[in-house]
């Protein structure tokens, strides 16, 4: 059997309102707890955890102005990640527009994307074809444009 490549995995979490970010468990914990557990079984097509955190706890996902995420997209153009995972997609952001910018940015710098929770991978072909569909969408104009 060959040794697969190593698949460096960030994990990105994000809480819009920071009521509960002081407990010692909260939902970012969950969040990255999920996308670790998740990483974790896919160890056998050569999945791996990187230590940085990328989380942002109490920002919205209407806006990119995050310092987590700001930091994630920097480390994906230094081709330091392979596939950025979720617990949702809306963690990443609430705007199909936002979503459409993101992937087509992980897209060029040849980084997936995960939702575990959503069953969304940009590397499977349905996980492709998923894209496609949200980009057409987001490439449509609005009424009011």
């Amino acid at each position: 059997m060959e040794p697969r490549d190593r698949i460096r995995c960030a994990v990105y979490a994000r809480k819009s309102s920071e009521e509960g970010l002081s407990q010692s468990f909260n939902s970012l914990h969950a969040q990255r707890e999920y996308c670790e557990a998740y990483i974790k079984s896919q160890g056998g097509e050569g999945w791996t955890v990187v230590r940085q955190r990328y989380e942002d706890g109490g920002f919205s996902g209407a806006s990119m102005a995050r310092p987590g995420l700001e930091r994630l997209l920097a480390d994906i153009d230094a081709k330091l990640i392979d596939a950025v995972v979720v617990y949702k997609v809306d963690r990443l952001t609430r705007s199909l527009a936002d979503f459409a910018r993101i992937l087509e940015r992980l897209d060029k710098q040849g980084t997936a994307f995960v939702s575990v929770t959503q069953a969304f991978n940009t590397n499977t072909s349905m996980g492709r074809l998923t894209l496609n569909v949200l980009l057409s969408f987001a490439q449509t104009p609005s009424s009011g444009s």
